[in-house]
Parts: C-alpha cells; structure tokens; sequence
C-alpha cells in the first residue's frame, strides 16, 4: 500500500512539474504584456498575450471569423478600468473585465466580461467566455492596413474627449472609442 501511494506521489508530482513546464514553454512564444492609459484620475489597463503572425493566415486562419476568441494568446485578456466609460451607446461601469472578440470580415464584436477564467480557453480550445456574464458588447469596423504588424499589440490613443483601444496584427487595425464619465 505504501508502495502504491509513493508511486501515485511521483505521478502527480511530474504531472504538476510538466504543466508548470508546458505553461512556460507556451508563453514564451506569446510573452505577456500591458498596455496602460493614465489621465488625471483616470487608468485604463490591459494585460494581454501578445502572439507573433509567424508567416500564418490570422484572421479567417488562426483566429476564425465569427467564432469568440480570447483576444491574444494564453491567459484570458484583462481590461480594467477606475471609471465608468461609454462605449458606443452604453455605459460599461468601471471594474476588471476579461475581454473577448468576434472577429468578423465586416464587423468586430468587442465583449467584455464580469467573470475572468483563470485560462484563456477551455479543454476543447474554445474561449472561455461565458455569454451569462456578459457586461457589454459594441460592434466595430476593422481597418485594413497596408502596414504589417507582426505582433498581436495593443494600445491606447487619446483623442480629444475619448479614449482609442487599438488591436492591431497582420494587416488589421480595430479602434475602440471610450469617452470616460468622470
């Protein structure tokens, strides 16, 4: 019997030593990384994974269209806010949001969710948002650009009373105007 339980001790012990491994392993290809607005008393955050195009097909390849995707690579996206932000014609209020997309040929879903899994996808390889927990969702342009990005980024632009988040990889650009409510 103690034989048995010495042996099942090692097996968990190797399995938890390889997936520590394996996460690292993953994100090295995808480091993390933020992207931070601050004015005044207003701070706008994002933690992301920032994957590389590595000569891939992204969007309608790697990223299908229509299909949630966790908007970057490895851990859930984290958006946070200190203020209430109108985004299109609603209000998300502020607070700490995993932050999803629906990439479309037309349109871009921006989601932003109240639950923040502790992985960006599932067992599957599915997002990992769930639809009940949903804040707010804005439908947005994408741009195309002659410019080639090879590296999933994001950023914030001020412009005048608003706030731009900007993704950008490949050759797409998606603006996410914020006008903050002080």
């Amino acid at each position: 019997m103690k034989k048995i339980i010495v042996i099942a001790g090692i097996a968990v012990a190797v399995i938890a030593v390889s997936m520590v491994g394996l996460r690292m392993y993953t994100k090295s290809f995808s480091p993390q990384d933020a992207a931070n607005y601050t004015n005044d008393n207003i701070e706008v955050s994002v933690r992301y994974g920032r994957p590389f195009k590595k000569e891939r097909v992204i969007f309608n390849g790697l990223v299908p269209y229509d299909e949630v995707w966790r908007t970057g690579a490895n851990e859930p996206t984290v958006f946070k806010t200190n203020v209430d932000l109108k985004i299109g014609e609603e209000v998300l209020p502020s607070g700490e949001y995993a932050l999803f997309t629906i990439p479309g040929q037309e349109t871009w879903k921006i989601i932003f969710n109240r639950t923040i899994p502790s992985w960006g996808v599932d067992f599957s390889g599915e997002a990992s948002n769930d639809p009940t927990t949903q804040q707010l969702a804005v439908e947005v342009a994408p741009i195309n650009t002659k410019n080639m990005f090879e590296q999933f980024t994001i950023a914030f632009e001020e412009m005048h009373d608003e706030v731009d988040m900007v993704l950008m990889w490949d050759q797409t650009l998606v603006v996410v105007p914020m006008i903050p409510q002080e």
